[in-house]
């Protein structure tokens, strides 16, 4: 059953985590921040799956390394990279099952340090090439910081424009809730031609 599933776009992004992956899949944490979605997205596709996590940030790398070590996480299959997203495409020569995406700045650190939007446009395009059929990348926007709504409508703007016959996507916002709250977009590669 699932419960606070409509409190907040994260936990709604982690529940189509859960829909989608399983023991053996690959994924991306295109946002690595302090490393709790790198650490979800590993429990989720176990043992024999894989997490490539991206960050520009060396305090991103060495928070989630420690939290990784903290949690006993065999690091064998959990790849962390020091490099935006929008060189995913340089690490990352095989079909993933799920790339996540947490646009805005890391919790903690410089503000004015943030994702922009043609380097997570880029990112977006370089995911859906290696996004498997069924497979789906997920963005929660955080846009409520300098900068932050630009990028929310250059992004929108892209995602907009995708073709229907190639993808679904759906974008959902809590219009009831204060101090822009984040907005989640799903984009799934649809599985079927035509």
């Amino acid at each position: 059953m699932l419960k606070n599933f409509f409190t907040n776009s994260t936990n709604l992004a982690k529940e189509i985590c859960k829909l989608k992956l399983e023991n053996g899949d690959r994924a991306i944490d295109a946002t690595m921040g302090n490393g709790n979605d790198t650490i979800f997205l590993r429990e989720l596709v176990g043992e024999d799956g894989s997490v490539y996590s991206f960050d520009i940030q060396k305090m991103a790398i060495e928070n989630t390394r420690k939290k990784l070590n903290d949690i006993n996480i065999d690091m064998r299959n959990v790849e962390l990279i020091l490099d935006g997203h929008q060189n995913i495409d340089k690490y990352v020569k095989e079909k993933v099952k799920l790339v996540m995406f947490n646009l805005g700045y890391l919790p903690g650190a410089d503000h004015k340090l943030t994702t922009k939007a043609d380097t997570t446009i880029e990112g977006i395009e370089k995911s859906l090439n290696i996004l498997e059929k069924n497979g789906v990348v997920i963005l929660v926007i955080y846009y409520g910081h300098e900068g932050g709504e630009e990028e929310r409508e250059e992004v929108l703007d892209f995602i907009s424009s995708l073709n229907q016959k190639e993808y679904n996507v759906a974008k959902l916002s809590f219009i009831n809730q204060v101090n822009s709250p984040p907005e989640l977009i799903c984009i799934e590669k649809r599985g079927v031609e035509g």
